[in-house]
């Protein structure tokens, strides 16, 4: 979609809790990824819809789309985030705090695939959205789909890396290229994988959203 059209649409956005834009504005001067607009107004319907009482993020960042997803989540949900990087850990901590949210969002530090592994059956998300790293997705697939209850969503975000994923691999710079095998295996595991259906939308840098079937 071109620029025009996308300000055009972004025009419509309701404005954010003053928090949330401040932090907006911070990933900008910073350079700390966070979802895309058209990411925002499409989790900001998926919670208002489904209201979900437990969500699971992959990947917490400084904490703005666990925030943003507690503003539209019921009071009584409780948001679990999972982050590796040590250094946004404490900032995503004092964000959490600073909004008042530090009772209704949990932090787990460390290594995702090893957090998600020891998650229990009975523990199971109406809702999981993954923004981690691209290339680990197929890896954390087991387990997310283990976590994720019979009537719960899961959504996965970054899917088109920017639009190189319709590139052959020997189009696609060499350090890159391990990350779109597997981002391409991930597609295509969601999209064949009994247990799902799936769509894949192109809006920011392309979502899928997987529900259980039956």
């Amino acid at each position: 979609m071109d620029e025009r059209m996308l300000t055009f649409l972004h025009s419509f956005d309701r404005e954010k809790p003053a928090y949330l834009e401040e932090l907006e504005k911070y990933s900008l001067e910073t350079n700390v990824p966070i979802i895309r607009p058209q990411m925002q107004s499409l989790l900001r319907l998926l919670i208002t819809w489904g209201r979900p009482m437990h969500i699971l993020e992959v990947g917490t960042a400084i904490g703005f789309s666990a925030l943003l997803m507690s503003e539209y989540a019921p009071k009584e949900c409780r948001i679990t985030t999972i982050e590796k990087y040590e250094k946004r850990i404490p900032l995503a901590k004092e964000n959490f705090k600073k909004a008042g949210k530090a009772d209704c969002i949990t932090l787990l530090e460390g290594d995702a695939a090893e957090i998600l592994a020891a998650l229990k059956e009975d523990s199971v998300y109406d809702l999981i959205f993954m923004d981690a790293a691209k290339g680990q997705y197929i890896n954390f697939l087991p387990d997310i789909l283990r976590l994720l209850s019979p009537t719960g969503l899961l959504v996965s975000d970054n899917v088109l890396q920017e639009g190189e994923l319709i590139e052959s691999k020997y189009a696609v710079i060499r350090r890159n290229r391990t990350i779109h095998n597997r981002m391409r295996e991930y597609l295509y595991q969601l999209t064949h994988c009994e247990e799902l259906e799936t769509t894949i939308l192109p809006i920011a840098d392309g979502v899928t959203l997987s529900a259980k079937r039956g």
